[in-house]
């Protein structure tokens, strides 16, 4: 949201017309210095410790008794007493603990005083969410069909159902920060549009895995859609926000309710009571058509929710999972918690020689590295493994995963260097752009070797889940060397969302790729090319791989999809809990029913020949 606390400008940086202190909250009042104590009475002293500052409460009260007194203006008096007098009742109202002091920077207080709170709570003195504005119809609205999706869709498993219950949950999100004034931005469409589509893998594929990782990476990106956030701080706080919602949420919305009910705008009443009239009719009648006419109950059946009274609890809890979800989304994109305002220290700066020896030290490691390894591309692997004594495997198995570790740490590296960084003049900076340049041109030459290792396994071992989910690691981190190489040129304020967006973008890919389906296929070309095929591992894939093991010779292909037929015998799921990849597997199935001659012995005996071709 450009408007929002999160994608306002940091603290500090207020500018000269607004009237505001660096270091405090624009939106809260100014806190002054306080003035010279004069001499006088006590009440009168204590007002000028306080720096004349009141709460919004103690402001109401004085102009209440000002008006019930008389008194008008700044400077008249009114039929209570002299000015002294005013002044000094004035004194009286003023509470020092309303003073809020937590927006006060450190740097304002005086040279002789020195911060002795703790670092971290300064760290996070201007984090907190603001009070949202009050609830909009629109928003309770969207909380109750949120809730009624979730008891109506979301018993039978994860699939389309998951999509549907999300939209009107986001619909609420929007209705709610419309009316605590915040405008959608461009990056919040992003994260918006995103969190949806990682919430279809789901609806598309059957395997677990890709599903998990998506939903997680929606929620991430919802995240980011209801804050804002743009600094690193913002991105990697942000779902924690969500968090800090699960109580004010709810009672937001409590309140919202009772206010609607009780008062002389109430309406909510008689809607309720016509929507149980209407599900009751809907229920009686339904169930008399449907015992007159068979076809008419089956399209039901297959249309209609399963509400039955022995699920009745489970449908309930979802009922109310389904509502506070709602309105803890609804009540953070009201009132956003401020991550971006979170102030880490940087660094200090170090001279040229103790930063950049040992990281020119690095990269001539890294450089000998990766001669050695252009050497091995160019001049064969049989001089290297006749020389180690490793098989093919072996030497491709032992390089890929110190090569991944090797890649981690270079990133780790960057950014303790880029903390440490000196940056005193424009020949700091340059020193810096070379140094780190050249570290991360070497260590995409590691990512490219670490590629091409697990490439050698696969040729001689197969596919797998393992395999293709570290292969994808690698690749995303060589993505995010990239981006930090490009922030070296055009400035490094973009980067914490482009990492992030570039992390959700492999999520969704990974997902849309199919995975197993991709594992299956990779199997079945290298089982018909060498003979050689796992089938103890083909049995565990979900019924994505159902299309590549179904291309399979008989008995082999019955024996691969068996475990298959019987996941789906056993899950009659609704249209909205039946995922893409499961409705094409029941096809297959359909379409060429499994051989009877594929029993437990023939399976077994195909294991046990195939795995030692």
């Amino acid at each position: 949201m450009s408007d929002t606390p999160s994608e306002a400008e940091p603290r500090g940086s207020a500018s000269k017309d607004s009237g505001v202190k660096p270091g405090i909250d624009a939106g809260e009042p100014e806190i002054p210095e306080a003035p010279k104590v004069p001499e006088g009475p006590a009440d009168e002293v204590s007002a000028a410790r306080t720096g004349g500052a009141l709460s919004k409460g103690d402001s109401a009260r004085r102009a209440a008794r000002g008006s019930d007194s008389g008194g008008t203006g700044s400077g008249g008096t009114g039929s209570g007493g002299t000015d002294f007098e005013k002044r000094k009742a004035e004194a009286r109202d003023v509470d020092t603990r309303d003073v809020d002091t937590r927006d006060v920077d450190t740097q304002d207080l005086d040279e002789d005083e020195e911060w002795d709170g703790p670092v971290v709570e300064s760290w996070f003195a201007d984090v907190q969410a603001k009070p949202p504005a009050p609830i909009r119809d629109a928003t309770l609205w969207a909380a109750l069909a949120t809730g009624v999706l979730s008891m109506l869709l979301l018993g039978d498993g994860l699939a389309l159902n998951l999509l549907l219950v999300a939209i009107p949950a986001a619909l609420g999100a929007y209705y709610a920060a419309q009316a605590a004034g915040r405008r959608p931005h461009r990056w919040t469409l992003v994260w918006g549009v995103g969190g949806l589509a990682l919430l279809s893998v789901p609806a598309l594929r059957d395997a677990d895995w890709p599903s998990f990782l998506a939903v997680l990476a929606a929620v991430a990106a919802g995240s980011l859609a209801l804050h804002g956030g743009r600094t690193w701080t913002g991105v990697l706080f942000g779902p924690i926000g969500l968090y800090t919602s699960l109580v004010t949420g709810p009672v937001w919305g409590w309140s919202g309710l009772r206010e609607r009910s009780g008062g002389a705008r109430g309406n909510v009443g008689p809607v309720v009571r016509a929507i149980a009239v209407a599900a009751v009719l809907l229920v009686v009648f339904g169930a008399l058509f449907a015992g007159a006419d068979a076809a008419f109950a089956d399209l039901l059946g297959g249309l209609v929710p399963d509400a039955s009274v022995s699920g009745g609890p489970w449908h309930a809890v979802l009922f109310v999972i389904g509502v506070v979800g709602a309105l803890v989304v609804a009540h953070t994109a009201a009132a956003p918690v401020q991550w971006d305002r979170v102030e880490v220290p940087a660094g200090r700066p170090r001279g040229r020689v103790e930063w950049a020896l040992p990281l020119i030290v690095l990269a001539a490691l890294f450089a000998v590295f990766n001669a050695v390894q252009l050497a091995v591309l160019f001049g064969g692997y049989d001089a290297v493994l006749e020389k180690t004594g490793q098989t093919y495997a072996e030497y491709a198995r032992q390089g890929f995963w110190q090569l991944l570790l090797v890649t981690l740490l270079t990133l780790l590296v960057i950014v303790f260097a880029l903390r440490w960084a000196p940056r005193d003049s424009s020949g700091d900076w340059t020193l810096v752009r070379a140094v780190l340049g050249t570290l991360c041109v070497l260590a995409l030459v590691v990512v490219a070797s670490a590629v091409r290792r697990m490439d050698m396994y696969v040729e001689a071992y197969g596919l797998t889940r393992l395999r293709i989910s570290v292969v994808t690691v690698e690749l995303w981190l060589g993505l995010v060397i990239v981006l930090i190489m490009a922030a070296g040129v055009w400035g490094a304020r973009w980067l914490p969302r482009a990492v992030l967006a570039s992390a959700a973008a492999g999520v969704l890919a990974f997902g849309l790729v199919s995975s197993d389906a991709l594992i299956a296929e990779r199997n079945v070309q290298r089982y018909e090319a060498k003979g050689s095929f796992d089938l103890d591992y083909a049995r565990g894939l979900s019924a994505d791989a159902a299309p590549a093991l179904g291309k399979l010779d008989e008995p082999l292909r019955s024996c691969a999809l068996r475990s298959i037929a019987q996941d789906l015998a056993g899950a009659d799921k609704s249209w909205y809990a039946t995922s893409l990849g499961e409705a094409r597997a029941r096809d297959i199935l359909d379409g060429r029913p499994l051989s009877p001659d594929a029993d437990w012995n023939v399976c077994n005996r195909l294991d046990t020949e195939l795995a030692y071709r």
